[in-house]
């Protein structure tokens, strides 16, 4: 079993293109700078007009990272890097949803619901 950090956010309409930049920066600087994570993907939303599309809150943007353990994303959330990055971000956003997961492959759902 893994963890699986999963943050979905929508960035301010008024930030800068510096503060922009700055966002950007610190999440480069923690994906190089902090050992535990193990994989990390970013996304934008792409809207297909599937029903459940009408009644979501949207946001834009999403990022997961994989860690090997609660162990090792705790030191992810505990490490300098990531006080500077979560600084940056919650003055770049102005909606975010953030949630832990214990993860396993798919072929794998029934120990995680049984």
């Amino acid at each position: 079993m893994s963890t699986t950090h999963l943050v979905m956010f929508r960035v301010s309409r008024t930030l800068s293109d510096e503060d922009r930049e700055a966002f950007v920066h610190a999440f480069e600087r923690a994906l190089t700078g902090i050992p535990t994570i193990r994989d990390v993907k970013v996304g934008r939303r792409v809207v297909l007009g599937a029903g459940y599309d009408a009644g979501m809150e949207s946001y834009d943007y999403m990022a997961t990272l994989d860690f090997d353990s609660a162990a090792d994303l705790r030191a992810y959330l505990e490490h300098p890097v990531h006080q500077e990055l979560g600084a940056r971000f919650f003055a770049s956003v102005e909606a975010a949803l953030v949630y832990d997961f214990d993860t396993v492959p798919g072929a794998r759902l029934r120990e995680l619901i049984d």
